[in-house]
């Protein structure tokens, strides 16, 4: 006899306690060299400490590699945290900073003894060797216990490589980054009866930034060859050597991201060309991807500038971007098949809020979907792309593995199944997508609408508006997945609320024209597209106009304040996490979209775009939560805006949570289940009474 769902109250015991009802997410799926054996890092039974799993291709079963998590308590480690394969079947991989290396066996041992806070580890490509980050010197080992690491690059205070990438004659190519002449802040706190303070390398719109360079060296040591750019405080997005290993590309842009260059280098001269170079006043997100086309000759490029984030050809230096993709669709990233002459790809070409995989020719011609549930997907390829590991999830189905092969003939088979029993007992809330448009533009849009049991169009339910941030439409388990907000979703949901996730411009997608009118607009083009969602969907009967309520964190608290004070009386309540009041205090690459320092009007721009300036308009209820250490979004901005709303007479709330940072809502699983029982409770005070 089947069990009926539960739809009684979810507890935030429920949500936000170990083991997890949804399951622990598995994470960093690596395929074997002879792509037979996939590893990823899981824990089966809910807990937060992740082992290597290995599933065979062959035998199409899975099995743990290690055991360390056995006997483990809530609250200890998150386990491993990275792997890579070496050769013989080992694994080599990282717990708390250390490096390990794991036999096909299971027996365990010690790697490059006495390496501390060891990260970003990836094996050569014969698997002989290994290179990782030690702290922020460049270290490699043989894959031998006995080995002695050696130093490639050398780190210190605040100079150190930041990424590497193995090239095809195993040499290691690297991004050192050097901040001497960055700002360096300290941040007083109190945590645990004491006073404290902490240092943090931190710029400012107007520092100095941070100064970054690309290097090569041999694996064995030796001399570093450098590439320098005429500007070393110029991003890098990308960088690469070719298949001969003759040339060298490098992915830059200014600090506007205005003006796209990509540099090529001859790898045994130095001599640096501009490969490419755009110019474009509007562009507001640095979505590029660059690759070397696999016969070396020229360049594949993804970038928007037909309009829409697609792939081209670049054949030559100087020469003209040949389409390889088109439509009014974007592409997130893209990987290279060089023996079959083909690109597979990431894009929404199917709907706003889903990402399929896709292939399509070298050449360009016909694209083929190779996905088929509605979802978000997220590939990871075996090395001869018989097939690829697919994170895939749903707005009713938390992340799960599955294998898809690329024969065209063989089913997907799901890899792992993480929630807990208790997950299918439950009824959760219901998911539609909304589509509405832009009042000040005309700009199609859509919102993610997550409803309450039983839900009725009927004008009288309260709406909670959240998390509101940039990239936040996505069919998958709780949405926006950059802070655990799917259990506050559904608590809200279980209540009653119906609970919205709006498209805003700034967004992924939607092509460079639809973004244009997001330049030089926080805290204005943003919290339009938030109020034509709520008033779309008031008019169709989904929520009382007098009880909607809206909550973001950090961007989306600059968003939250801005929409109460500009906006006063349409909203019943709003809730800010962190939010990002003063963007004088922006990081600097926050200049994409309001601008950089200089020039006649920049205070004016910062000003209109800083919700400190605009705390006159206050008239609804006020919730303010920030952590006393954060140094992205610095708690004296809240207390300067406090400082102010009390000077204007102002009612509000604040929360503080004291020795915590941005990542408020992350931190733990008591700070979670607190701080999110503060925003229930003020929603439930403020929009149904």
């Amino acid at each position: 006899m089947s069990i009926e769902p539960s739809i009684a109250p979810l507890t935030f015991e429920t949500l936000y306690s170990e083991p997890s009802i949804i399951g622990t997410l598995p994470v960093v799926a690596r395929w074997s060299a002879d792509g037979n054996s996939l590893g990823f890092l899981w824990n089966d039974a809910g807990h937060t400490f992740r082992d290597i799993w290995i599933w065979e291709k062959v035998a199409k079963t899975r099995r743990p590699l290690t055991h360390l998590g056995i006997g483990r308590t809530s609250g200890e480690p998150t386990g491993i945290s990275e792997l890579a394969w070496l050769s013989e079947g080992r694994v080599a991989f990282v717990l708390q900073g250390q490096l390990y290396l794991v036999s096909k066996d299971g027996i365990v041992s010690p790697l490059a003894i006495g390496t501390q806070g060891v990260s970003a580890i990836a094996a050569s490509i014969d698997g002989t060797a290994l290179a990782f980050l030690s702290g922020n010197a460049l270290m490699t080992v043989a894959a031998d216990v006995a080995a002695q690491p050696k130093t490639l690059v050398v780190g210190s205070k605040f100079v150190g490589v930041e990424s590497f990438q193995w090239a095809a004659d195993g040499s290691l190519v690297f991004v050192e980054a050097d901040d001497t002449n960055t700002r360096k802040i300290e941040i007083p706190y109190d945590s645990h009866g004491e006073a404290r303070k902490d240092r943090f390398v931190r710029s400012f719109p107007g520092d100095l930034l941070t100064r970054r360079r690309v290097g090569r060296v041999q694996s064995d040591g030796g001399a570093v060859s450098w590439f320098d750019r005429p500007d070393a405080e110029d991003a890098i997005w990308g960088y690469g050597v070719s298949p001969d290993g003759n040339a060298l590309f490098i992915s830059s842009s200014d600090l506007s991201i205005k003006n796209h260059t990509i540099f090529m280098f001859d790898t045994r001269s130095g001599a640096r060309s501009v490969f490419y170079a755009a110019h474009d006043p509007v562009k507001i997100r640095p979505d590029w991807q660059v690759a070397f086309a696999p016969d070396g000759k020229g360049l594949i490029v993804l970038t928007d500038r037909d309009g829409y984030n697609h792939l081209h050809r670049l054949p030559g230096q100087g020469a003209a971007l040949q389409p390889i993709t088109s439509g009014a669709w974007e592409i997130a990233e893209f990987s290279l098949d060089a023996s079959a002459s083909k690109i597979y790809f990431i894009a929404n070409e199917a709907h706003p809020a889903e990402r399929h995989i896709y292939s399509v020719a070298l050449t360009g011609g016909a694209v083929t979907r190779l996905t088929g549930p509605t979802g978000i997907h997220v590939p990871t390829y075996a090395p001869d792309f018989s097939a690829f590991a697919d994170l895939f999830s749903d707005d009713m189905t938390p992340p799960e593995y599955f294998v898809q092969f690329l024969d065209g003939a063989t089913e997907p088979m799901q890899v792992t199944h993480s929630p807990l029993p208790a997950f299918a007992q439950r009824r959760w809330a219901d998911v539609r997508y909304i589509p509405y448009k832009s009042h000040v533009d005309g700009a199609e849009l859509m919102a993610r609408v997550t409803l309450p049991p039983d839900f009725q169009p009927d004008g009288t339910h309260p709406m909670v508006v959240g998390s509101v941030y940039s990239d936040g439409l996505l069919n998958q388990w709780g949405g926006r997945a950059a802070h655990p907000s799917w259990g506050i979703d559904q608590y809200l949901a279980s209540r009653g609320f119906v609970v919205v996730s709006p498209e805003i411009r700034g967004s992924f997608g939607r092509g460079r024209d639809w973004n244009r009118a997001m330049l030089n607009s926080y805290g204005t083009q943003d919290i339009e597209d938030i109020a034509d969602c709520v008033t779309t969907l008031i008019g169709l009967g989904y929520a009382d106009p007098k009880r909607v309520g809206l909550w973001g964190s950090s961007y989306g608290g600059l968003m939250t304040l801005m929409s109460l004070f500009k906006k006063p009386g349409f909203y019943a309540a709003g809730f800010a996490g962190a939010p990002a009041t003063n963007v004088w205090h922006a990081y600097p690459e926050q200049g994409w979209i309001m601008g950089l320092t200089g020039g006649q009007d920049y205070i004016e721009r910062y000003r209109a775009q800083s919700a400190l300036f605009h705390s006159a308009g206050l008239a609804d209820a006020l919730t303010i939560l920030h952590g006393t250490k954060d140094e992205v979004v610095l708690y004296a901005d809240t207390m300067a805006l406090v400082e102010k709303l009390i000077s204007q007479g102002k009612s509000f709330e604040l929360v503080t949570l004291p020795g915590t940072g941005h990542a408020w809502a992350k931190q733990d699983r008591t700070l979670t289940r607190f701080a999110y029982g503060k925003l229930a409770a003020f929603f439930e005070r403020h929009l149904k009474s």
